[in-house]
C-alpha cells in the first residue's frame, strides 16, 4: 500500500508540474521535467495477474484531471456567469469535460506500462512518441480540443520554440517530453543500480548471514555489468540534453539574424480593443454608444498611420450584412481614409418559405471592407467553441438546457477562405480556432502572407485563459514563418513577428487602439511545406512499438 500510494504521489506530481508549466502561474521550465514523476511510477509497478492496466490507467486519469483542471478551470466561470447555468452544473459540465481530455494521459500511461513490461526501462525512451500520439487524437477527435498542448509551454523561450517552425508544436511536444523520458530512464535506472551495489558492499562486509549470500554473488564480472548498466542509464539523458542545447543554440542564431523582418511588404496595422464587458454587448441600450466608440478608437488608429484596422471578434452590435446604416459608418470611414478594416460579426443564411425569408444558419464571421467601401469578402468560423457557441453531445447534457439555450445554434464554416488586404492574401482565425495547427498551415499553403486573428476573450475574466491563449497563437507565427496580428476584445491584442517575438501588446481589461508594423510574407518555413509528419510519425511508430511488445510477451 505505501509504494501504491506513493506512485499516485508521483502522478499527482506529474499533474502538477503540467499545469504549472502554462501562463498565467507557471513556468515553462517546468514542463521539462513534468511527465517524469509519472514515467518512474510507470516504470516501478509491479505486473500483477490482475490490474496489469488498471493502475497505469488509473495513474494517468489522475495525472490528467490535476493537469486539466489547473488549466482549464476558468470553463466553470464561463457557463456560469455567461451560459446561464447554476454553479453546481458548471462545475459538472467542466468536470465531464475535464474527465474526457483525462482519457488521453490515461490511455498514454496505459500504453507506456505494456511497454515497459514488455521492453523493460529502455521502453521509457518511447514514451515521448507515445505523448505527441495522444495530443493528435487530442487535437481531432470528437472535433478536437487541442488546448495546452505540452509544446505550447515553450512559446516563451524563443530559441527552443524556434523548433516549431521545421515540425511545428508537436515536435516542441516531443522534445520536451524527451527531456521527462531521459530523466526518469536514469532515475530509474541509477536506483537500481545504486541498491545493487549497496546489497553488494553489505554482503560483502557480513557475509555469513543467510540472507546475504545472494546478494555476496555481486561481485568480479557482475559488479563490471553493474557499472556498465549505471553508465547506460546516463547516455540517453546526455543525447537528449545535447538535442536540448543544439536546439538553443540553432534557435537563439535564428532569432538573432530574423531575415523575414526585413523583408516582404511592410504596412501599418491598427488593432481596437474596445474592452466591452460580456454583459453588455448585447443590451440594446447599449448598442449605439459601443459601436461609436469603435468608430472613434479606428479614427484614432487611423490618425496614427494606420493601413489596415482591425476590430475583434463580434465587435458590431448588429448583424454587418442585415444592418445597412451601421454597416455603411464603417465604409465611410474606410472610404474617407482610404484604408482596409476587417470586422467580426454575426451572419445569417436565409431561406424562403413562401413570401417570407427565415434564418436557416448563423455563422460567426469575419468581413472586409476595402478602402472604396465595398466587401472585399467574409470568412466563416470553422472550429466552433465546445460549450460556447455549441453543446457537444446535447442530447446527453440534458441538465445543461439553459446553457444550450445560450449557445445558439451556430453552424461550422466549410472552407479556409483568405480575404484580400491591399492586393495581399490575408487569412483571420476566429477567436479559438488559432490553436489548431493545420487550419493555420491549410490558409498559409493556400496563400496567406500575413495570419490575423480576431477574439472575444471577455468570457475568461481576471484568469489564466487570455494569457494561455495569447502565447498559443504566437506560436503559428513561428510555424509559418509570418507576421500575427491579433485584435481582442477585452486584450491581449498585439502583433508578433514571425520568429514569435511579441513586437507590441496591449494591457488587459483596458480599452486600447495599437498601432505597429507587420509585413506581408510568401516564404514557406519546413513546418509549412510538411506539415505535422512529426505527430503521424509519432502515432505510427507507437503503433508498431505495440505490435512489437505484444510479440514480446507471446515468446
Amino acid at each position: 500500500m505505501p509504494t501504491r500510494l506513493f506512485d499516485y504521489g508521483l502522478a499527482a506530481a506529474s499533474g502538477v508540474l503540467l499545469a504549472l508549466s502554462f501562463p498565467r502561474f507557471g513556468h515553462p521550465a517546468l514542463g521539462w521535467i513534468a511527465l517524469a514523476p509519472l514515467l518512474v511510477a510507470l516504470s516501478r509497478s509491479r505486473p500483477q495477474a490482475t490490474g496489469v492496466l488498471r493502475t497505469p490507467f488509473a495513474l494517468g486519469l489522475l495525472t490528467g484531471v490535476i493537469y486539466f483542471s489547473g488549466t482549464l478551470y476558468w470553463i466553470t466561470r464561463v457557463m456560469a456567469v455567461y451560459g446561464g447555468l447554476q454553479s453546481w452544473v458548471a462545475v459538472l459540465v467542466n468536470a465531464l469535460l475535464i474527465a474526457y481530455l483525462s482519457l488521453f494521459p490515461a490511455l498514454f500511461a496505459v500504453i507506456v506500462r505494456r511497454l515497459v513490461i514488455a521492453h523493460g526501462t529502455t521502453a521509457l525512451m518511447a514514451a515521448p512518441l507515445v505523448w505527441v500520439t495522444t495530443e493528435l487524437g487530442r487535437t481531432y477527435l470528437l472535433t478536437g480540443f487541442p488546448w495546452v498542448l505540452v509544446g505550447y509551454s515553450q512559446a516563451p523561450v524563443l530559441p527552443i520554440a524556434q523548433l516549431a517552425s521545421v515540425f511545428g508544436v508537436y515536435g516542441l511536444s516531443l522534445l520536451v517530453a524527451a527531456s521527462s523520458a531521459a530523466l526518469a530512464q536514469f532515475a530509474v535506472d541509477g536506483i537500481v543500480v545504486a541498491r545493487a551495489f549497496s546489497a553488494s558492499a553489505k554482503a560483502t562486509a557480513d557475509p555469513p548471514k543467510p540472507w546475504r549470500r545472494r546478494a555476496a554473488r555481486v561481485g568480479g564480472p557482475e559488479r563490471a555489468a553493474l557499472r556498465k548498466r549505471r553508465a547506460r542509464a546516463a547516455y540517453p539523458l546526455a543525447i537528449v540534453l545535447a538535442m536540448i542545447l543544439a536546439v538553443a543554440v540553432w534557435g537563439s542564431r535564428r532569432v538573432a539574424r530574423s531575415e523575414w523582418t526585413r523583408t516582404g511588404d511592410p504596412i501599418r496595422v491598427g488593432l481596437v480593443q474596445g474592452n466591452v464587458d460580456q454583459g453588455e454587448k448585447w443590451d440594446p441600450a447599449r448598442a449605439s454608444a459601443i459601436f461609436q466608440e469603435y468608430l472613434r478608437m479606428t479614427r484614432e488608429a487611423i490618425a496614427q498611420g494606420a493601413q489596415f484596422v482591425l476590430w475583434p471578434e463580434s465587435s458590431t452590435p448588429f448583424f454587418f450584412e442585415e444592418d445597412r446604416p451601421g454597416a455603411e459608418m464603417v465604409r465611410a470611414t474606410a472610404r474617407n481614409a482610404r484604408v482596409t478594416i476587417l470586422l467580426g460579426s454575426d451572419q445569417v443564411d436565409w431561406r424562403a418559405e413562401g413570401s417570407k425569408r427565415i434564418p436557416d444558419k448563423y455563422y460567426n464571421s469575419a468581413f472586409v471592407v476595402r478602402p472604396d467601401g465595398t466587401t472585399a469578402g467574409a470568412y466563416r468560423k470553422m472550429h466552433l467553441v465546445p460549450f460556447g457557441e455549441y453543446v457537444p453531445l446535447k442530447e446527453l447534457l440534458f441538465f445543461a438546457g439553459p446553457l444550450v439555450e445560450a449557445v445558439g445554434p451556430f453552424s461550422a464554416g466549410i472552407d479556409p477562405t483568405l480575404l484580400p488586404v491591399n492586393g495581399h492574401p490575408t487569412s483571420v482565425a476566429i477567436c479559438y480556432e488559432v490553436v489548431y495547427p493545420n487550419l493555420i498551415r491549410q490558409f498559409v499553403v493556400r496563400g496567406s502572407e500575413l495570419l490575423t486573428t480576431i477574439t472575444n476573450d471577455a468570457w475568461f475574466g481576471q484568469t489564466s485563459a487570455p494569457y494561455q491563449h495569447f502565447a498559443q497563437a504566437s506560436m503559428r507565427a513561428i510555424e509559418e514563418g509570418r507576421y500575427l496580428v491579433r485584435s481582442a476584445n477585452t486584450g491581449i491584442s498585439g502583433i508578433v513577428d514571425p520568429y514569435g517575438r511579441v513586437v507590441a501588446q496591449t494591457p488587459i481589461f483596458e480599452p486600447a487602439v495599437l498601432v505597429g508594423e507587420a509585413r506581408f510574407l510568401r516564404e514557406w518555413t519546413f513546418y509549412t511545406r510538411h506539415g505535422d509528419i512529426v505527430a503521424y510519425a509519432s502515432a505510427i511508430m507507437t503503433a508498431v512499438a505495440l505490435v512489437l511488445s505484444r510479440r514480446s510477451r507471446r515468446m
